[in-house]
């Protein structure tokens, strides 16, 4: 199972990527961190700088096809740079038109929301993005994990760091039920 990390090249929360990047490597799938820019990305914990992650490929460089699913981790800068970049926008629709699956955590969500993916789901998130989602035609839910199987794809969200167990558990079952 190959799967795709989007990440900005700045702002990502390390755990929601270290933590959900472990869980694919130990299930035997290859993690691909994907940037909108090459060289490394800034990892913070909450807002203080942590370690830097050396990019695998741009968006401009890959495509959906490459992947059989895609993790788009949280922090709060880190979604709100990738919403801003059109290429990654697309990136994560695509794997949305192409029916793969998606998981999202904490306020990860809002690139969903910029590529206008959320209309008639269910999903969870940071509470901070409940509007947004609601005005974007979602439904938001405050669960620790929520799968959802209303569109052409499954989309899994959680909220934050604390919910990491039960997200990398639902992720991991609905990544190997569309990998067959």
């Amino acid at each position: 199972m190959k799967v795709a990390f989007l990440v900005a090249p700045e702002g990502v929360e390390q755990v929601e990527l270290t933590d959900p990047w472990q869980a694919v490597r130990e299930a035997g799938g290859t993690p691909t961190l994907v940037s909108t820019k090459p060289g490394k990305i800034q990892a913070f914990n909450h807002l203080d700088k942590a370690d830097t992650f050396n990019v695998d490929t741009t968006v401009e460089d890959t495509s959906v096809e490459d992947y059989d699913a895609l993790v788009l981790p949280g922090g709060v800068a880190n979604p709100d740079f990738l919403r801003m970049d059109e290429k990654a926008v697309a990136f994560a629709k695509g794997f949305f038109e192409a029916g793969k699956p998606v998981a999202a955590i904490c306020h990860a969500p809002w690139t969903l929301v910029e590529a206008d993916v959320v209309r008639d789901r269910t999903l969870t998130s940071w509470p901070s993005l409940r509007t947004d989602i609601r005005n974007a035609g979602g439904t938001w839910v405050d669960q620790q994990v929520k799968v959802c199987h209303a569109g052409s794809n499954a989309l899994i969200t959680s909220r934050k760091p604390d919910d990491l167990k039960a997200f990398n558990d639902a992720f991991l079952s609905e990544f190997a039920k569309a990998k067959g």
